[in-house]
């Protein structure tokens, strides 16, 4: 749907917008408890210096969680209005106002955590194992492991009171790219101008006039190296914060303290690195064929998005995509299919885009409330396909949120991609399942390839700038604009072989991944998908036990570490035997679509 026929929000008809009255009535309402959560957070802070006995550890962890709860649901409410209008003023307040009430809600409860650490060792095992703190076990023996690494009371307050000036660089990074940053309209082929924007960049780059790709693709990041010093800068500032908070915290490196939480060692990280190495001749071969598809004498950075099969242009209406995903997770069962027609009845999905609506997609809401799905839906089959994403991460959260209590209900970072993704491979697979057509068959193999391209070998390139960077800081280093685009094109040229034509311009795409300011997340994307390919192969093969195991993972919220978690699905990403397995599925789609390719 392009810009000029974008509706306002009160066009759209009321079914395709989201209910948010399973938070809050209307925004009055939530004046009012935003009003009443101060005196809450003077509540639960006035238990500073009694946490010494199990009964009263006990009552400010009930407070502190009823108290989370709350602000979850005012934070969750305020965001989700912000999004359906980017513009709205009265919405941008109530989000600015609830971002700063969460970090004074940080700050005065930064107290706990030294308290409670402070106490004698023998103290501590004694309220750690006691009867009346047993709902919270679990979480009190995962902070243990962080004494370590805990500053007195007074430096993580301090620490805390910090917390939006070391998010400075993310936000003037935000600023930058969001708002200032501008582009030299493309030419396309025809001579025509066309509008190039940070949203609409992607949607040219799949376009299927190739000077109208390449013009985009040169105005984009010529836009991108008129800032390049700026964009530095900040990510500089991301990096040199990460890298001074662990060496406060003793540490031995930012990547360990980003990990530590989750309790994933390195070796995971360094295992996806070095197994999507091993199997980078199967992602130069993918370069091959797309080149081959294309019928291009040089393949070039601007056409890996281009459509490889030309002639399919199928549209789908919202209510076909609902059947698609139903159709595709009927092998999870009648109960999970159930849940999913509740979120389509029930308005937990906003459809449609609207002028000043936040662009993407995701899955939100709180343990209080349904687990909303914002979209953009525009009837391709990459929105479908977005469709089963989002409802994987939303039936990953009803699950959590109705068998696990508010502490545990929130799953970690490290396996949020899973459902989602194990959703998508199920569409795609059942899609494939019965077609013949050669046409179709390869736009849907290709499709497959996409993902693994996108989810697997970028994120993992990602991934290993990531690595570097940060370490070059820790050497002292110098992370300037020269740094960091020789380090991102040495990457670009391993990861894609010598099938691809290095565009100069590629140097400057790490400084469009806003994911680069939340240190060492992108390596999940990769470890996820491999484990959603691990665990959908399981579904459609293996049938009602691989069932079970799954959806008792999306019900264990975050009661287990990450890696136990995955243990219990019967997926192990302690050894490279995952990484090793979806990659060589890789390779079996790409058997399937050179196969597919010959009989066109």
């Amino acid at each position: 749907m392009s810009e000029n026929v974008l509706k306002e929000r009160s066009e759209l008809d009321a079914r395709y917008k989201w209910d948010l009255s399973s938070m809050f009535a209307d925004d009055a309402a939530w004046e009012t408890a935003f009003t009443a959560l101060d005196a809450d957070i003077d509540t639960v802070a006035a238990f500073a210096g009694k946490l010494h006995d199990a009964d009263t550890l006990k009552a400010y962890l009930d407070a502190q969680t009823a108290l989370q709860r709350k602000l979850e649901c005012l934070y969750c409410y305020a965001s989700q209005r912000h999004d359906e209008d980017t513009r709205a003023e009265d919405a941008q307040s109530m989000y600015a106002r609830i971002s700063s009430k969460y970090v004074k809600l940080v700050t005065a409860l930064s107290f706990f955590q030294p308290e409670l650490l402070g106490l004698p060792q023998e103290q501590l095992d004694a309220l750690v194992n006691a009867p009346a703190v047993a709902d919270y076990k679990f979480m009190l023996q995962d902070l243990l492991r962080s004494k370590p690494h805990t500053l007195s009371q007074s430096e993580e307050k301090l620490l805390a009171s910090f917390g939006e000036v070391m998010q400075a660089p993310s936000e003037a990074y935000k600023s930058l790219d969001d708002a200032d940053l501008v582009f030299e309209p493309a030419k396309n082929a025809a001579g025509e101008d066309v509008e190039v924007t940070g949203s609409g960049f992607v949607p040219l780059q799949m376009n299927n006039d190739r000077v109208l790709r390449e013009n985009a693709f040169r105005s984009f990041y010529k836009g991108y190296r008129q800032h390049i010093n700026t964009f530095a800068a900040t990510y500089a500032g991301a990096v040199k914060a990460a890298v001074a908070e662990a060496s406060a915290r003793h540490y031995e490196s930012s990547r360990a303290m980003s990990m530590a939480g989750e309790n994933v060692p390195a070796e995971v990280y360094d295992n996806l690195i070095a197994t999507v190495r091993k199997h980078m001749p199967a992602m130069h071969r993918y370069v091959r064929l797309r080149k081959k598809m294309l019928g291009v004498e040089q393949l070039h950075f601007y056409d890996v998005y281009a459509p490889l099969v030309r002639d399919l242009d199928k549209s789908y209406s919202y209510e076909t995509a609902q059947e698609m995903v139903l159709k595709a997770v009927a092998p999870l069962g009648e109960d999970y299919a159930e849940t999913v027609r509740k979120a389509f009845a029930e308005r937990w999905i906003d459809v449609y885009p609207n002028r000043g609506k936040r662009g993407g997609a995701y899955s939100g809401g709180c343990y209080d409330s349904k687990p909303y799905i914002l979209l953009n839906y525009s009837g391709t089959l990459d929105s479908v396909s977005t469709l089963a994403h989002e409802m994987g991460h939303t039936m990953h959260s009803w699950r959590s949120r109705q068998t696990q209590p508010a502490q545990y209900a929130d799953y970690t970072l490290f396996v949020a991609e899973v459902a989602s993704t194990v959703n998508e491979n199920l569409l795609i697979e059942q899609l494939l399942q019965n077609e013949n057509d050669p046409q179709t068959r390869l736009y849907l193999l290709n499709q497959y390839l996409e993902n693994f391209k996108g989810t697997v070998y970028r994120q993992t390139m990602f991934a290993e700038f990531e690595r570097e960077a940060h370490a070059m800081v820790e050497r002292g280093e110098a992370l300037n604009a020269a740094a960091l685009n020789s380090l991102y094109k040495r990457l670009v040229t391993d990861y894609f072989g010598e099938d691809m034509v290095i565009d100069d311009e590629i140097q400057y795409e790490w400084a469009r991944i806003p994911h680069f300011y939340r240190p060492f997340y992108v390596y999940k994307y990769a470890t996820g998908y491999s484990t959603a390919v691990a665990l959908s192969e399981g579904i459609l093969k293996e049938g009602a036990p691989a069932v079970k195991r799954y959806k008792e993972f999306l019900s264990m919220g975050g009661s287990a570490y990450p890696l136990d978690e995955l243990r219990h699905a019967g997926v192990d990403l302690a050894t490279p035997a995952p990484v090793d397995a979806a990659l060589e599925k890789f390779e079996r789609i790409l058997d399937d679509a050179e196969a597919t390719l010959a009989k066109l």
